[in-house]
């Protein structure tokens, strides 16, 4: 896959727009009926089909003309919630991430002989 071969943002932002080229003309649209369809300015369209950068919005608009929205799912997939992180949110989705680390790697290392020291 050409996404993955060369992975800097610019060889990607490339690949991105040479496909939507492809896909627009294989739908048989002018860069004006899909800025018009998409409510998207021509100049965007050129610019993304020449691989320049846009905002998100921008590319959504134009991926729902050429019926390609729904293949963001296999981009991005809905995340799975392990089955500890369940019980611990007792079914509440995760709003934001910890800062701290877990209680376990504040523990000293545990280490032969410890025992026997403590014993004496």
């Amino acid at each position: 896959m050409k996404f993955i071969e060369n992975n800097s943002d610019d060889a990607t932002l490339k690949e991105l727009g040479n496909r939507i080229v492809r896909y627009r003309l294989n739908r048989n649209l002018t860069q004006e009926a899909l800025a018009q369809e998409s409510g998207v300015s021509k100049r965007t369209i050129n610019r993304i089909e020449h691989g320049h950068s846009t905002q998100t919005s921008n590319l959504i608009r134009i991926l729902r003309v050429l019926r390609l929205l729904e293949n963001l799912e296999v981009l991005i997939p809905e995340p799975a919630i392990s089955p500890i992180q369940q019980t611990k949110m007792h079914g509440k989705k995760r709003r934001r991430a910890s800062s701290v680390p877990d209680k376990a790697e504040h523990k000293e290392p545990w280490t032969w002989g410890e025992d026997e020291e403590n014993k004496e």
